[in-house]
């Protein structure tokens, strides 16, 4: 790992340390991270019009137009990346980028999610889309390796809340456990869609012993990830942030939880929090005041991730960085965060193993920085 003692600077150190340290993404989405030149390119080739064309200018739009503090408002901005990705080739493309930018970003490990359904406006089938990402990944990986970057990616599918496709959706992700795809989810609209709308899916994946994640907490409250957790039978909550609402923090700096908030972090439940996303979204005011940090300190299991890179306008190592600069976090606490993430990942228990184990070997080893030791 680099080390900090560097004469270029601490700002500078902090960085390549976050790019060098292998990390693990859980929640991150695969058309929330397309390349703004890719999406101008591809744009010109079916006809879609776009804010700009202009990739500099582009990529500011989708930061911008995705802070506007409201959900469904930041759900607006996946248009022009969804008209871009309903081919094979397209799909292709981008799920190959992905790989290739998150790879140069120090991630080792990544659970892209994505709605199939919402890819067969040219009439590609559910499974000639998980495919077509699959080979995309596939490729990706390969040039990152030839780059020197090792990287596993692999495929959560979500089913969207406010359509009635779940039961499908569920059937596909069992289609392909063995191809690629490690869980199922539901993503869009959280208010007015609960989990419960989609119980038959839940069942059917939690009866064939499968994995789900439920975006919950970030748009709803209790109640919603109450039904994540206990109709859906999530193992992580996709952000999860509402969470904090059960837990109030006494004058002595102890902590004093509810009945659901006690559940969540007896049972080691991950929350898979993006910041910069929920700070778009009005989950959470700054990142200085952002809840994570309480429920780090209160014993959570606290996983950190991107969520849409490009509306966002980040990658997992700033997202870290802003967490060290702007709410104190120290080093370790990204190392601790980053380990919770590799052993909350969707694949098999040996493989958690040797991923955490791939993290924490750089911090042990003789005449390198350990993370913890510095701040910025």
């Amino acid at each position: 790992m680099t080390s900090l003692d560097r004469p270029d600077g601490p700002e500078q150190d902090l960085d390549a340390t976050l790019r060098a340290l292998p990390k693990v993404l859980l929640h991150d989405h695969l058309d929330g991270g397309v390349r703004p030149a890719t999406v101008v390119e591809l744009s010109a080739e079916v006809g879609h019009a776009l804010p700009t064309t202009d990739p500099d200018a582009l990529a500011r739009w989708f930061v911008d137009a995705a802070a506007s503090g409201s959900l469904p408002r930041y759900l607006e901005t996946f248009e022009h990346t969804l008209a871009v990705m309903q081919t094979a080739d397209g799909l292709r493309r981008v799920a190959r980028e992905a790989a290739l930018d998150l790879a140069a970003d120090g991630v080792v490990h990544a659970e892209q999610r994505y709605a199939p359904e919402q890819h067969q406006r040219a009439g590609l089938t559910l499974q000639q889309v998980v495919d077509a990402v699959r080979e995309g990944f596939a490729e990706g990986e390969a040039q990152a390796r030839e780059q020197g970057h090792e990287i596993r990616v692999v495929q959560v599918l979500s089913a969207m809340r406010q359509a009635d496709r779940a039961d499908e959706i569920a059937a596909l992700a069992l289609a392909n456990r063995d191809a690629g795809v490690v869980g199922f989810d539901i993503a869009g609209p959280e208010d007015g869609f609960p989990p419960s709308r989609h119980a038959s899916a839940f069942r059917t994946v939690r009866e064939a012993s499968f994995p789900a994640t439920v975006h919950a907490g970030e748009d709803g409250g209790l109640d919603s990830m109450a039904e994540a957790l206990h109709v859906a039978g999530a193992l992580r909550l996709g952000h999860g942030v509402r969470i904090a609402d059960d837990v109030r923090v006494e004058p002595d700096g102890t902590y004093r939880l509810g009945t659901l908030a006690h559940w969540v972090r007896d049972r080691r439940v991950p929350l898979e929090v993006c910041p910069s996303s929920n700070l778009q979204t009005g989950a959470a005011a700054s990142v200085a005041t952002h809840p994570l940090t309480t429920l780090l300190r209160a014993g959570f299991e606290v996983t950190v991730n991107t969520d849409n890179r490009l509306q966002s306008g980040t990658s997992l190592s700033r997202e870290l960085g802003l967490l060290v600069r702007e709410a104190g976090w120290t080093l370790d606490d990204v190392l601790a965060v980053t380990v919770a993430a590799a052993r909350h990942t969707f694949l098999h228990e040996d493989e958690r193993r040797a991923l955490v184990d791939r993290i924490v070997r750089p911090a042990r080893t003789p005449g390198t920085a350990r993370p913890g030791r510095h701040r910025a």
